[in-house]
């Protein structure tokens, strides 16, 4: 039987006050594993997991509606492995940024122990570490949502050559080109495919978040090849016909002005440039919004139909006032699978309201996924790339 702890017992053990946790139980982020016949709290060890992530993500910086919001299914453990494997990416981030601020703050003291000239712009430095908790904060959603996105693909898609492997085929790279990816996300299309790259190849990886592309800097490690920078894709900062190559990998529907964007890549393409561009359309993966919409119809998985954006569908109408040729190539897939917990990882990683619904019924709602994958689940896959020539 699993080891019962008091309110008192379970608050000693974790360095924390009564109150902190009795409050915790009102807000519904941290409720007992169990209630004595009394109606007195009872913890478990397991209860421990989830108290670290709340404090961890506090001191993060996140408020306790935004956490309670990122701690639903904090108790599985396939849930609770993933989010550990992120705190301590971003733990590492923070030590770092420490350790800059720490060499800011003994450069400035030893130049005045000497009465040498101070150099003030080790000063923001220091003025960065006022900005760091919403950094991390924008980097610890990011991270978990792409994470678990990719995983769903990786680990259970039919089509065993991979996404990123067939997107970076039909780019057809060759030694001395320049490329531009806007969006990178976390690098993972350079990633899988750095043992194929031109030894002779420029790239330059960029993101509108910067947690993002300290995300690709690490995952592509040491690699002269590469260079990277934080940018609005609407204002590329590059001069007319400087890439052979530009590369959006499910972004272009994220962005607030598509035909500034779109401007903007063939400005910076070279005459005979190439512009690669994925998206999906309307049926892809239809089965889990019919999912979490059987198990309750106000649950909307992301705030706008991002196809009606930028689609397959449509795609080639919006592409073609910027560019002469335009090609769709269809990625032939789909997702089978007959476990749960990467697929309500996934939708717990969507951007749309369903973390807020789901928070007092994650039990209900988990029981209703397993009961609904038990015996195989299909998910349709719909996605392609537009082959653009300027």
């Amino acid at each position: 039987m699993s080891k019962y702890y008091t309110s008192g017992e379970f608050a000693k053990k974790a360095h924390v006050s009564i109150r902190t946790i009795r409050y915790y139980d009102q807000k519904n982020l941290l409720k007992p594993s169990a209630r004595s016949k009394g109606g007195a709290r009872r913890y478990t060890d397991a209860d421990f997991a989830k108290l670290q992530q709340i404090l961890l993500l506090k001191y993060l910086g996140f408020s306790l509606s935004e956490i309670r919001e990122l701690t639903v299914g904090a108790g599985d453990r396939q849930l609770l492995r993933e989010s550990l494997q992120i705190q301590r990416r971003l733990v590492e981030e923070r030590m770092e940024e420490m350790k800059a601020v720490t060499t800011a703050i003994d450069s400035t003291s030893q130049a005045l122990d000497q009465g040498k000239e101070v150099d003030w712009s080790k000063m923001l430095d220091l003025i960065h570490l006022t900005t760091m908790s919403q950094s991390l904060k924008t980097q610890y959603r990011n991270a978990t949502n792409i994470s678990a996105r990719i995983r769903l693909h990786r680990d259970y898609s039919l089509n065993q050559q991979g996404w990123f492997p067939w997107l970076f085929d039909q780019v057809k790279l060759s030694s001395g080109m320049r490329v531009l990816e806007i969006g990178c996300g976390n690098g993972e299309l350079w990633a899988e495919n750095k043992d194929r790259l031109p030894a002779n190849i420029q790239i330059v990886l960029s993101d509108i978040s910067e947690g993002m592309v300290q995300d690709a800097r690490k995952k592509i490690g040491q690699d002269q090849r590469f260079s990277y920078l934080t940018f609005d894709a609407q204002a590329i900062p590059f001069a007319a016909e400087t890439f052979d190559l530009v590369v959006a990998n499910h972004m272009l529907f994220y962005c607030k002005d598509i035909p500034k964007v779109l401007g903007e890549v063939a400005r910076v393409l070279k005459a005979a440039g190439t512009f690669a561009c994925s998206t999906y359309s309307q049926r892809h993966m239809h089965e889990i919004t019919d999912l979490v919409q059987s198990f309750n119809s106000e649950i909307v998985l992301s705030s706008h139909n991002l196809y009606e954006l930028f689609g397959l569908d449509n795609g080639r109408q919006i592409l073609a006032p910027y560019f002469k040729q335009i090609a769709c190539r269809k990625y032939d897939d789909a997702i089978e699978l007959s476990e749960a917990a990467p697929l309500i990882s996934y939708i717990l990683s969507c951007h749309g309201n369903q973390n807020a619904i789901l928070l007092d019924h994650y039990q209900e709602f988990k029981q209703s996924v397993e009961s609904e994958v038990k015996d195989g689940f299909h998910i349709t896959k719909d996605a392609g790339v537009f082959i653009c020539q300027k």
